[in-house]
């Protein structure tokens, strides 16, 4: 997204790697507070700490390295393999998607109502609007160019929603936890667009 809409693409690199380290020790410690604070003390879901290091090491930085040590001393076959590649992942994504959105819950879906889209997508829309704000603006008052203000807004925008299931379905075991980060996937894509071509745009005119 940051390439398409012509952003910042080496700092966009640069933030997703740093937060790729960080989510391994952030994860575990915000997702217990949080349910500490909306759940109580007396909730039984809780995430082992050196457990789920271990599972999003696995799921975000050994697949990097891979691509990145592939693309490194393989160019060629990186190369000839990318856009295929690129594909098969948009459908696997896709395939999740689905499965979370339509698959009753006994087969590893959401099971998400028309209510629980009116529950969920104004607080989400919220969150997403502060989310794209928030990093552009804070790039702002750093004094950034704007490629680098809408990459801060991207980045901070566009969630992985997909590690989200992972944590909600797999690690907590818990379908209701998945409805919020699904139904924020379905729009911030298309959200995250829109501000990136009303921002570019409103530059354009500055400049």
């Amino acid at each position: 997204m940051t390439y398409l809409w012509r952003g910042n693409v080496a700092l966009s690199l640069s933030l997703t790697s740093i937060n790729s380290v960080l989510a391994l020790f952030s994860i575990p410690l915000v997702v217990n507070f949080a349910l500490h604070v909306f759940m109580g003390r007396e909730t039984d879901l809780h995430l082992p700490f050196w457990d789920t290091v271990e599972q999003v090491f696995f799921i975000t930085i050994i697949p990097a390295t891979v691509g990145i040590a592939f693309r490194r001393y393989y160019p060629y076959h990186a190369q000839l393999i990318s856009k295929p590649a690129k594909y098969v992942m948009l459908l696997l994504l896709a395939v999740v998607f689905l499965v979370k959105m339509f698959a009753s819950e006994s087969q590893g879906g959401a099971g998400l109502e028309w209510a629980d889209f009116v529950r969920i997508t104004p607080v989400a829309l919220i969150q997403n609007a502060c989310c794209l704000l928030a990093g552009y603006f804070f790039l702002y008052y750093m004094k950034e160019p704007h490629p680098s203000r809408l990459t801060a807004a991207l980045e901070c925008g566009v969630q992985n929603t997909t590690l989200a299931f992972l944590i909600a379905s797999v690690m907590l075991g818990n379908q209701e936890m998945v409805k919020p980060a699904l139904v924020y996937s379905l729009f911030s894509f298309w959200t995250a667009c829109l501000f990136a071509y009303f921002s570019n745009r409103a530059a354009l005119k500055q400049a």
